[in-house]
């Protein structure tokens, strides 16, 4: 790690982890040793005071998003947010236009994957650039071999000997690239930091303005669990009372129907923070820049494409996890329409389609419309998971789907325009060679 130029901070905090794993540590948070969250303050029942308390303090905030990943589940080799999503712009079009609106800075965590591609992509909103820079980079930490607990070595292609350290990373990283001090002496004393693709996820003037009346240096939004979400992670505490995550590899076998039981454990993590700057900066001098958040190890082999690699744990981190260590932080409980993920193509046609629109703050938002719960939907993944297929197969943009209840396609079936499902529409092509639907089908009952 030296070699490579890593800071000692990030050497330290992965010596951190890795004497844990030596030590025989799992990094299992047992059922035992918590106790579940029964209630939270609720950001659904913030007043105008709060709200109007948030819209004083949007100077001294900064909107950060997670930026590293490169959409390899759907076929992507960039950027997963230089994907259009929304009347033809990205997600990066759309953050960026309302971090303009909200007359907020915005900063990127890239990846080396993603620095290049991402900044090209925001060369069209000068607004944007200003003293603060508009990305900053994770690192990068060693595969660890099974056999022997020794870095791992791939000679063919030395660069997946590395892997990336979890969005975790991003608290040495805004230490060791200088933004933690730039931001603070540029006024920027909170930071609202989400995930790129989490369309949900915008500036609440409101949660920031009660953010800031709690005094807490960090705050977790979360959000009931549903069946969808029983193999997600979930806030507990401990018997002390202090929050904690708990993701499913820090589960053990035996606690797994407790994990999985929403009744019990109620609320989930949607990895949106609120994060006090100046409280941060201090906590990380007081500790000489290392946290000390609960690791996880995950079982990889050392080439992803290669199941018979060598077998390898990579390291890893989550930015959540840091409920557990902060003292004094704290968690609410938001509406579901603050997690708006778009992970698969299933997500990205809902989004795509009249199910959401795009407002004038360029924010997604659910069609009012609609009164029902999001219809669901099932593309054969043969066909639509990657997202090539996907546009292959809608060449003329999604059907409307406001006035549908479920959408199930098997087989490969190319959609013409303005087409319209409702009720339940269930497609089957059976034959090796495409059915297309003619343009302005309407699909279904109701």
């Amino acid at each position: 790690m030296t070699d490579e130029g890593l800071p000692d901070v990030v050497i330290r905090s992965f010596a951190h982890s890795f004497a844990q794993l030596l030590q025989g540590e799992t990094g299992l948070i047992r059922e035992q040793d918590i106790r579940p969250v029964q209630s939270l303050p609720d950001a659904e029942t913030f007043g105008v005071d709060l709200r109007e308390k948030g819209r004083e303090l949007l100077s001294q905030s900064v909107l950060i998003k997670l930026n590293g990943g490169l959409g390899t589940g759907m076929g992507l080799d960039k950027a997963k947010s230089l994907l259009p999503v929304k009347q033809g712009l990205s997600f990066l079009d759309i953050i960026a236009r309302q971090a303009i609106s909200a007359k907020i800075p915005l900063v990127l965590m890239n990846s080396f994957s993603t620095q290049q591609d991402s900044l090209a992509a925001l060369e069209p909103y000068p607004e944007l650039e200003g003293s603060i820079p508009l990305d900053f980079l994770q690192h990068k930490v060693p595969k660890i071999c099974v056999d022997g607990f020794v870095p791992a070595c791939c000679e063919e292609h030395p660069a997946l000997e590395w892997n990336p350290p979890g969005h975790g990373d991003i608290y040495p990283a805004l230490l060791t690239s200088g933004l933690l001090d730039t931001l603070l002496d540029e006024g920027c004393r909170y930071a609202f930091v989400s995930n790129a693709d989490n369309l949900g996820a915008v500036m609440d003037e409101a949660i920031l303005g009660y953010f800031v009346e709690s005094g807490a240096p960090f705050l977790m939004e979360v959000a009931d669990r549903t069946d969808a979400d029983r193999k997600g992670g979930h806030l507990a505490r401990t018997a002390e009372g202090q929050l904690l995550l708990r993701e499913v590899a820090q589960c053990a076998d035996e606690d797994e129907a407790c994990f999985q039981d929403i009744t019990r454990h109620r609320f989930f993590n949607t990895n949106s923070l609120w994060i006090d700057l100046r409280q941060l900066k201090d906590i990380l001098d007081k500790n000489h820049g290392v946290l000390g958040l609960a690791p996880i190890y995950n079982r990889k082999t050392v080439d992803p494409r290669d199941p018979h690699s060598d077998a390898v744990i990579q390291v890893e981190t989550a930015m959540g996890s840091a409920i557990g260590v902060i003292q004094g932080a704290v968690a609410i409980r938001v509406p579901r329409s603050r997690f708006a993920p778009v992970k698969t193509t299933n997500d990205l046609l809902a989004v795509r389609s009249d199910l959401f629109l795009l407002n004038d703050d360029f924010c997604v938002v659910p069609n009012p419309k609609r009164l029902t719960p999001a219809p669901g939907i099932d593309l054969d993944g043969r066909y639509y998971r990657l997202i090539d297929g996907f546009e292959a197969r809608f060449p003329h943009g999604v059907p409307s789907l406001l006035a549908c209840d479920r959408l199930a396609v098997k087989g490969d079936i190319v959609f013409g325009g303005d087409v319209v499902c409702r009720g339940d529409v269930a497609l089957e092509n059976p034959n090796e060679q495409p059915l297309f639907i003619d343009d302005f089908t309407r699909l279904g009952g109701g």
